[in-house]
């Protein structure tokens, strides 16, 4: 019995949203006088044993020829949250296994991907405040433009400015060699494992 929970959680969200007694006027789509019609163009060709039997006011069929249908697009993936989370919790052990996936794909995933957008928001607005502003590139030009147009002061120290230290330069260095070592050391084998 605990161990069908789950799938009766499941059932109820479907059956929910399932319409038991649909309106033919609001539910189904009628069908239109641009159904029943067949595109056609006219050829070229004209036969005249077919306009003598045809009236007046009748285009012979065999001036008429069907125009060949176009490729259409692949269906549409269902992409509603029941489906989806139904099949998330489709293997659930346990009622506390389906608030575990509950509450994994509505609360830490949206905020795991806010988080992720406003850190890449801030490294590029960071970045570009670091840009250079000397140069004759358009992008150079259409921000000293920019600056302009907003009285903001134009920096005049170059970004290269700020990390002339041979101390600093001489650490990096260090540091990165380390890490080469230890990769190395770490990874080495890893392909005769």
């Amino acid at each position: 019995m605990a161990s069908d929970v789950p799938m009766e959680i499941g059932s109820i969200l479907q059956s929910a949203s399932i319409k038991r007694h649909p309106s033919p006027k609001h539910d189904v789509n009628p069908s239109t006088a641009a159904s029943a019609k067949h595109p056609v163009r006219f050829s070229s060709y004209h036969d005249p044993d077919a306009a003598s039997n045809s009236a007046e006011d009748e285009i012979p069929l065999s001036v008429l020829q069907p125009l060949p249908r176009q490729k259409t697009m692949p269906p549409l993936p269902d992409l509603r949250f029941e489906q989806s989370y139904l099949k998330s919790i489709e293997k659930a052990e346990s009622w506390k296994g389906v608030l575990w996936i509950t509450f994994r794909d509505q609360v830490v995933m949206c905020f795991a991907q806010g988080v992720i957008w406003t850190l890449i928001l801030s490294g590029w607005r960071h970045m570009n405040r670091a840009s250079k502003f000397s140069g004759r590139s358009v992008g150079s030009r259409i921000r000293r433009w920019w600056w302009g147009v907003n009285n903001w002061k134009i920096p005049t120290e170059t970004a290269s400015g700020k990390f002339r230290s041979r101390k600093l330069a001489h650490d990096v260095s260090e540091v990165s060699r380390g890490f080469l070592r230890y990769y190395k050391d770490q990874f080495s084998n890893a392909a005769l494992d």
